[in-house]
């Protein structure tokens, strides 16, 4: 590979064979200058853009960022593979380098945002956001910034998209908010605190996240199956209504309706948490 040109201190644009990269090296413009070769073994990461934009904008953010914040993001994502065992792609590294860059700014004005999402991201990405704590530690070790914990949670959100193939984090919040929205109807509907420990509380949130990713795609089921949604509405009045009002909802959020089948599984999976014999009242 032959250096281009130098970004930074330890950022280069290098070609290699016929494709222009972006090269991380500790050190790299006190070793080496413009017409150098670089070797694979000297090279920290690699970034690869997929078009001319992609790499002006990739440029601008590595060769505008301090060594500390370069730094704690490499150790971040360093750690996020280990942990869950998966490669992080370049556009993930680079917006969490983004997001570290952008939070310590605000950071310096005594501005923390508390993320709406926060009971979500803990509850059902529980492993990202073990991650993410430990992230500000690292944070802290090198840029000596203390985050309050609130400010996993918007780590967490970059985390859980850690695939090429996974949706968008909007897409994954209004997933979260779609999948609590819910919870919180059935909580203010029977007026109660769910179980969140109980096997009931977590089969319900499992058909509740496969849910909302359906309605996010427009795939909820098709088939109509009356006869035994009549037998479950009979068997459980109060999830019934309850139902109703989730139905409501979600046709005034999503202008979708719920099939007879999803009827019938929210039902029983309702019924189930709220432990209550309905048909005994």
């Amino acid at each position: 590979m032959k250096i281009r040109q130098i970004l930074n201190n330890n950022v280069a644009l290098v070609q290699r064979g016929e494709l222009d990269v972006i090269v991380l090296s500790n050190g790299l413009s006190f070793r080496k200058k413009v017409g150098d070769s670089i070797s694979a073994d000297e090279v920290d990461k690699v970034f690869v853009p997929d078009s001319n934009d992609v790499l002006e904008n990739y440029s601008y953010l590595l060769s505008n960022v301090n060594q500390e914040i370069l730094k704690a993001t490499t150790r971040i994502v360093r750690l996020v593979e280990e942990e869950l065992g998966e490669a992080v792609n370049d556009y993930l590294y680079l917006t969490l380098l983004d997001h570290v860059d952008y939070s310590l700014k605000r950071a310096e004005k005594g501005q923390y945002i508390v993320s709406p999402l926060a009971w979500e991201v803990r509850k059902f990405y529980p492993k990202q956001y073990e991650l993410s704590k430990q992230a500000l530690t690292i944070i802290f070790e090198e840029t000596k910034v203390d985050f309050p914990e609130s400010e996993a949670v918007s780590i967490a959100l970059h985390l859980i998209n850690l695939q090429e193939t996974k949706v968008s984090i909007e897409d994954t919040m209004k997933e979260m908010k779609l999948v609590g929205d819910i919870l919180t109807i059935i909580k203010m509907h029977y007026q109660i605190q769910l179980d969140e420990g109980s096997m009931n509380y977590n089969r319900l949130v499992t058909h509740l996240r496969y849910f909302a990713q359906r309605v996010a795609a427009g795939e909820i089921y098709s088939s109509q199956e009356t006869e035994i949604n009549k037998q479950v509405r009979m068997m459980y009045p109060q999830a019934y209504l309850c139902v109703q009002k989730i139905s409501k909802y979600l046709y005034q959020q999503f202008q979708k309706e719920l099939t007879k089948d999803e009827e019938t599984y929210l039902m029983l999976h309702i019924s189930r948490v709220a432990q209550r014999k309905e048909s005994e009242e």
